[in-house]
């Protein structure tokens, strides 16, 4: 019979070297030899329920060091073929139960889960990223300072209307955020970014208020598929405690695109002088029409589930489909294209949890709404000439994307939703209490000027990890598209209301604007605190629901046991 080493034994359990293994032995010839014996005594001691101290928690074979695996496994070349062939069968049985308890088979090391997660961040959420800031670029929110208006001979409530039209038909088709589970993603992002490429390209040959209308109507169709699902998308490719700072990522493109925009409209502002085009058309053209190209590579780029991602070798497509096993609460596949589930989505639109962060967000996006649009004309008004009020929307922008970054790590990193989002709500109230007292007392420019810093930075940071929490709170996919499509769709009522905060006749300090704003965002602050109480309380009842907790892997996900020692159902829970 040919001696071979049990690979079940690497993950199920504790290898202990011989007396003669040397930590700087190079191969097994320093170690004691495994003979068939030896490796059956392996099995017996671990199927064994007397003795051992940790024989309810689970090894995998990345907690083995790197030193170790290789001095175990080298020389013994059917360990490669046993591992092959049992991540093939992951996929029929990616878990068994034995011995009253639930064994996971994690095979793959912690280096490889690093490249795999490297690869995913280089090729798919900086992709992704830029995809979203070509679709705040094609917004144009500058094109008003860059002559739209007079030339058109909109009044302001018709320039306001154009804005309110985008978000119309933006909340309308929230809906079809789900269709990232029905339609494959490649083809979907692919149409998206063509479709508002086209129509934000349109835009330059308009001749008239109705026809801008139209076709500000028709962008937000386009925006309203693509934007709002993209952190849905995210989730088939992490795990939970990996999004915040990948939404960050992908959020903070916005503030990144809105300070390029800026700089961008100063540029074309100024070198439409000197060409026979208004600079608000050449400005559309400029914005809209690389959109259109990108959208050909999206379509071969885009990977449907961590299995068709062509930039992964298939080694690394198998890695990335077995850390997300832990993230399936039920039995349904999500990491393909598997349709949506009616009973799953009306028990979350029953969820009273969805329409607190749903509220959340309207109280954001009331804020995020109202500032950029007017930032450039606020300045003007402060004193700036047209072109300088271009150039100084940038800053604060780039400043946001970086603290984007910094709360959307911390997030992740000490595994926290509500302390941040509370951070980023008082960061922003500050900003604009700044700005309204600032006004109200007639101070300096430089006041609202340093006021806007704070408030784009608190903003664009708490709709980050509100996106993330809203996703982290719902154990199936089904539940997450659900749930993203009602955050999206009473949270984008927001820009309803915050569009109309400036009008003229409160030039030139805003104040009544900026102080409602400022209300808003302690509202979010108010709104965190209420939804950590209600998900401590769900988590509380989880673990109260069983007399004995065994928990598999991490501390706060877990498997619910029942006094027997049986698998009764997995545990759940909430991110606080």
């Amino acid at each position: 019979m040919e001696a071979r080493l049990n690979p079940h034994n690497l993950t199920r359990g504790r290898w202990s070297p011989s007396p003669h293994y040397s930590p700087q032995s190079d191969g097994p010839s320093q170690a004691e030899p495994l003979t068939p014996e030896s490796t059956s005594d392996l099995d017996h001691e671990m199927d064994s329920p007397i003795g051992h101290e940790d024989l309810d928690r689970t090894f995998e074979l990345k907690t083995i060091a790197p030193l170790q695996r290789h001095s175990i496994i080298q020389g013994y070349p059917a360990i490669d073929r046993d591992i092959e062939y049992r991540s093939s069968l992951e996929e029929e049985a990616p878990t068994r139960q034995g011995n009253g308890r639930k064994d996971s088979f994690m095979l793959y090391t912690p280096d490889e889960e690093s490249k795999v997660l490297k690869k995913l961040d280089r090729r798919l959420v900086l992709f992704v990223a830029m995809l979203y800031m070509l679709s705040f670029l094609d917004r144009s929110r500058n094109a008003k300072i860059a002559g739209l208006s007079e030339d058109l001979q909109l009044s302001t409530s018709q320039y306001e209307w154009l804005l309110t039209a985008f978000y119309i038909t933006y909340i309308l088709f929230e809906w079809m955020t789900i269709l990232y589970r029905v339609v494959p993603p490649h083809i979907y992002i692919a149409l998206c970014v063509a479709s508002w490429g086209l129509v934000a390209s349109l835009q330059s040959v308009a001749d008239s208020f109705t026809s801008m209308l139209v076709l500000r109507a028709l962008l937000g169709v386009g925006e309203a598929a693509f934007g709002p699902g993209v952190p849905f998308y995210l989730s088939f490719f992490y795990k939970r405690e990996e999004l915040a700072l990948r939404t960050g990522l992908f959020i903070s493109a916005a503030p990144l695109a809105t300070s390029f925009a800026s700089s961008l409209a100063w540029f074309i502002t100024k070198a439409a002088m000197k060409v026979p085009i208004a600079a608000w058309r050449l400005l559309f053209l400029v914005e809209g029409f690389p959109s259109m190209m990108v959208a050909v590579f999206a379509w071969y780029h885009m990977p449907d589930s961590p299995g068709t991602a062509k930039f992964l070798t298939q080694r690394q497509k198998n890695v990335a489909r077995l850390r997300l096993r832990k993230e399936k609460y039920t039995k349904q596949e999500s990491s393909e294209v598997s349709g949506i589930k009616m009973k799953e989505i009306f028990q979350t639109l029953a969820d009273p949890k969805c329409y607190v962060t749903a509220a959340m967000f309207f109280s954001c996006n009331v804020a995020f709404s109202s500032l950029p649009p007017f930032l450039p004309t606020i300045l003007e008004e402060m004193g700036y000439t047209a072109l300088k009020s271009q150039a100084l929307s940038a800053p604060p922008y780039l400043f946001s994307f970086f603290v984007v970054l910094l709360i959307a790590y911390l997030s992740d990193r000490y595994r926290s939703r509500s302390f941040y989002v509370c951070l980023s709500a008082v960061l922003g109230s500050t900003g604009y209490v700044v700005i309204a007292v600032a006004g109200w007392r007639q101070a300096s420019a430089g006041w609202r000027y340093a006021g806007v810093y704070a408030a784009s930075a608190g903003f664009f940071s708490a709709i980050t990890i509100i996106i993330t929490w809203t996703i982290n709170n719902q154990e199936t996919d089904s539940k997450k598209g659900t749930g993203m499509v009602m955050l999206n769709i009473i949270g984008q009522l927001g820009p309803l209301l915050g569009t109309r905060l400036y009008p003229d006749n409160d030039k030139p300090y805003y104040v009544k604007g900026m102080s409602v704003c400022a209300g808003f965002m302690l509202l979010v602050f108010v709104l965190s605190w209420i939804l950590r109480a209600i998900l401590a309380r769900e988590n509380a009842k989880s673990r109260i629901a069983y007399s004995r907790i065994e928990v598999m892997g991490d501390e706060e996900d877990g498997f619910a046991m029942a006094n027997d020692g049986e698998v009764e159902q997995e545990r759940f829970m909430y991110i606080l």
